[in-house]
């Protein structure tokens, strides 16, 4: 097996971005499966406190949020691409939506349609995740009914890009757009089988989607989480490219913390040893995981000198 280590779950729609994403780059992979909910121990002690799934663990190196896995991949492995020339532009900004308005509303309609199939846990530790109260039955289902239209109402968008017989969303190449558009649908029908019939109507979507499936999640096995932190501690972190800052950045060397900027914000204190456009990743030292390096997209994350 390579020394690919994905810590992820079943149900996690961004793990399953990255799943096609190794499929798509017929790679081997080591599985280690998360809990959903908090408490994480042993994920946290790779990562320095970073609780989301899915992170890509290479040696010493762990990577966090999608955005970023995508791009070490494609870095470590260039083809096939899904960052091709002429593309990225589009493919990102389409990305973002999908991401964004798109997979918002999906979350809100599939969960209140959904809400007497999921442990009551995880509302619990959703809300917490964002600082927020516990949705009651009733809030959930209300969150549903004005989602439901939201959904209706962007998956034409969808259809029409491939209304021209393109095969992928940016024209003849799969891209970064195609795996963050499926996430999202994917979380509609294959996670909320009571909402297949809102496809019913989008015959190049389904089509598509059928086209994503097919490239499975590559060749994987099953890793416990203590094999993947004893692989940490007897690795050593890869020696850092060179960095780009901004002038606003804090100096290489600096004590920072990193956090996300919409949930889960807990922050990642270290010591900065990468800045550009695209990654921030700091050094942490002396855990259970040995002398790691927790790397972040630019994008999505905040950087702070620590007070």
């Amino acid at each position: 097996m390579s020394g690919l280590i994905l810590h992820h779950y079943d149900f996690s729609n961004y793990s399953e971005k990255v799943r096609v994403a190794l499929g798509y780059k017929s790679l081997e992979w080591s599985s280690v499966i998360v809990p959903p909910v908090a408490p994480k121990p042993d994920l946290t002690a790779l990562t320095g406190g970073y609780r989301r799934a899915p992170v890509l663990q290479i040696g010493a190196d762990l990577y966090c949020d999608t955005r970023l896995i995508l791009r070490e991949l494609e870095r470590r492995y260039p083809q096939p691409s899904l960052f091709p020339s002429g593309q990225t532009g589009i493919a990102n900004a389409v990305a973002a939506w999908a991401e964004g308005p798109l997979f918002r509303s999906v979350m809100l309609y599939a969960w209140g349609t959904n809400h007497d199939l999921m442990p009551q846990e995880l509302f619990e530790d959703r809300a917490r995740m964002r600082g927020l109260p516990v949705p009651s039955v009733k809030s959930v289902e209300r969150a549903a009914a004005r989602s439901a239209p939201l959904v209706r109402t962007q998956m034409p968008f969808i259809e029409d890009m491939l209304a021209d017989g393109r095969r992928w969303i940016c024209g003849t190449n799969v891209t970064v757009a195609d795996l963050a558009v499926f996430h999202a649908m994917w979380f509609l029908t294959d996670r909320s089988p009571r909402l297949s019939h809102e496809f019913d109507r989008f015959e190049r979507l389904r089509e598509w989607m059928l086209r994503m499936k097919g490239f499975g999640h590559g060749r994987s096995q099953t890793m416990t989480a203590g094999a993947a932190i004893e692989i940490a501690r007897a690795s050593s972190p890869s020696a850092p490219r060179a960095s780009v800052l901004q002038p606003e950045d804090p100096e290489l060397g600096s004590l920072v913390e990193v956090r996300a900027a919409d949930y889960a914000r807990d922050a990642i204190a270290g010591t900065l040893v990468l800045v550009d456009d695209d990654e921030l990743a700091v050094s942490l030292r002396g855990g259970r995981a040995g002398d790691i390096v927790a790397h972040f997209p630019r994008i999505g994350f905040e950087l702070r000198e620590s007070p």
